[in-house]
């Protein structure tokens, strides 16, 4: 297939200015604010590329560690298929991980195709709303509501459907910069087979209303299974307070340490005492110790953590 390739000011506009002419998507990245897309029709490919675009990494980058604290109400941009981003991680770590606040405001049907990540690592976590979608080898489509969380295996096909009006999601993955792909020959749903592996991982769904709180760190949490289904890569977990007492926690001696407050406030005993509320996020270097004290009665946190990525297999870019 030949490919030119065309420099777009304006790469949505000229996405759907060569839709128009019979071409079809087949690349963009990154999803959160694109630069480069690829699109073909007969046997002729085109890439666009926005000045300044960013470019795909050969390898995993390298990790660097950072306290961040992002608060919430910080500007969002449009990203892939009409979604809004907010930037969790400004610094990328190194370009290592991304985290995004992803919203739709306006709900119903989704503008999204058939689609797969070459990815070392991706979970989305539904904080507000609902989101109805279909995975690979994942039977029919389901609904995703608050709490609820999804581990999406390197390259595994997948679409999402539709949404509510305000549907916001926190979205986790590793490096920041990766391609999405659309696939154009599966329709899904196709056959359920949950124990499929992909990348290492398998597909996970988790259901907040299923999971019982458990003591953990002097409060409460809902476990997940993410720790199995990345084969050890990543944990998750919702974390709430018991009778208002500090949640404290450990070093942790993998790479990302990251927190998501979904509503509630507490102070973030790290390096001084910072107060946090709904949407403000932080990530906390490796092997060091933190608390949340004084957390409300309401207070509700996103927990995520990996391990040394470098540790594993990395084949997915």
């Amino acid at each position: 297939m030949s490919e030119r390739q065309i420099e777009a000011e304006d790469l949505t506009a000229a996405i759907e200015e060569l839709r128009r002419e019979g071409f079809r998507l087949d690349l963009i990245y990154p999803a959160d604010d694109p630069g480069t897309a690829v699109m073909s029709r007969d046997g002729n490919a085109v890439r666009l590329v926005r000045p300044g675009a960013r470019e795909l990494p050969s390898r995993l980058p390298e990790f660097q560690a950072q306290f961040v604290l992002t608060r919430a109400g910080e500007a969002a941009a449009q990203g892939r298929a009409g979604m809004l981003y907010r930037d969790l991680i400004p610094g990328r770590l190194g370009e290592r991980y991304i985290a995004s606040q992803i919203t739709i405001p306006v709900g119903g049907p989704i503008d999204d195709w058939v689609h797969y990540h070459k990815v070392e690592l991706q979970l989305i976590y539904v904080r507000s709303g609902w989101v109805r979608v279909v995975y690979e080898d994942g039977g029919e489509p389901f609904v995703m509501n608050p709490g609820d969380l999804v581990i999406q295996p390197p390259e595994i096909r997948h679409r999402v459907l539709e949404s509510s009006g305000g549907l916001e999601v926190v979205e986790i993955s590793a490096p920041a910069v990766h391609a999405t792909f659309a696939d154009h020959e599966l329709n899904l749903p196709n056959d359920s087979n949950a124990g499929r592996i992909f990348g290492g991982q398998r597909f996970l769904r988790h259901i907040a209303a299923d999971t019982p709180w458990r003591p953990s760190n002097c409060g409460e949490a809902q476990e997940t299974e993410v720790k199995l289904a990345t084969s050890g890569l990543a944990d998750a977990r919702t974390i709430r307070p018991r009778n208002r007492e500090a949640i404290a926690f450990g070093g942790h001696g993998g790479e990302l340490i990251f927190g998501f407050v979904l509503e509630g406030s507490a102070v973030l005993d790290f390096r001084g005492m910072h107060d946090v509320g709904p949407a403000d996020s932080f990530v906390i270097p490796p092997g060091q110790p933190w608390r949340l004290r004084g957390p409300s009665s309401d207070f509700r946190l996103l927990h995520v953590t990996t391990t040394r990525l470098d540790d594993a297999a990395s084949s997915h870019l």
